[in-house]
């Protein structure tokens, strides 16, 4: 039994991530924040956590971890010219600087496992362009640099990959698809013709923790539809 963190698995893909790795025999420890949680399963365990304190409690933290996810982020789309400096900062201390406090805090615990891995979030909305998504790029940006560094350093012992979605069906993105009409624009901009579903960005998060992708590391993979690849 390998034991997994999930950093934000109260609900969305962190939820799912947890699920899907407790199936499979897994021994997770999941963090909550605001979302209530859902999943009650015997071999989950959860602990609050506020990633943006100066120093976050991971004392719940197992003495040998497999392998962490950090699932926490924010969807704050608008004109540039409306952001204020300090909402960048807001943005990048929780989907950046928590990652690395939960990093660093993981680290130790993984010196003595074999095959250990790391998995990030990054978001379509850094290699292609898209209006008003300046703010969310910019920290993600730096998510995807903080992976390709982190890659080198670590290797040979653990790997670090990331994932970049486009919009998936999780009550982070509930405002952007809180109407049929929005559901199927947002549908028909992916080649794919569907929005993602919780269960697409954790198959992904499954392969690169696993014994599968032993020769991957400092990758951002693509879940995203198609849309940052195909124009049809």
């Amino acid at each position: 039994m390998s034991n997994y963190i999930i950093i934000g698995a109260s609900s969305g893909i962190g939820l799912e991530i947890a699920n899907q790795l407790s199936i499979h025999g897994n021994r997770i420890y999941g963090t909550y924040y605001k979302s209530s949680i859902k999943n009650s399963k015997e071999n989950v365990h959860y602990s609050y956590l506020d990633v943006t304190e100066a120093s976050p409690d991971f004392s719940f933290l197992p003495d040998e971890v497999h392998g962490m996810v950090y699932c926490p982020g924010s969807i704050n789309l608008k004109p540039f010219k409306r952001i204020k400096p300090e909402e960048f900062v807001e943005d990048y201390q929780l989907q950046t600087i928590g990652a690395i406090k939960a990093i660093q805090a993981v680290l130790p615990k993984m010196k003595n496992v074999e095959n250990a891995a790391i998995v990030l979030f990054s978001t379509v909305a850094v290699q292609t362009g898209f209006n008003f998504h300046a703010q969310v790029a910019a920290s993600k940006g730096a998510v995807e640099g903080l992976i390709r560094s982190l890659a080198a350093e670590l290797a040979p012992q653990i790997r670090i990959n990331g994932i970049a979605p486009s919009l998936t069906d999780t009550p982070l993105a509930s405002r952007l698809l809180n109407s049929d009409e929005k559901r199927q624009v947002n549908a028909e901009r992916h080649p794919l013709k569907r929005i993602g579903s919780p269960s697409d960005i954790a198959a992904s998060v499954m392969f690169l923790l696993s014994d599968k992708s032993s020769w991957i590391t400092g990758q951002i993979m693509h879940v995203d539809g198609g849309i940052s690849a195909i124009r049809s």
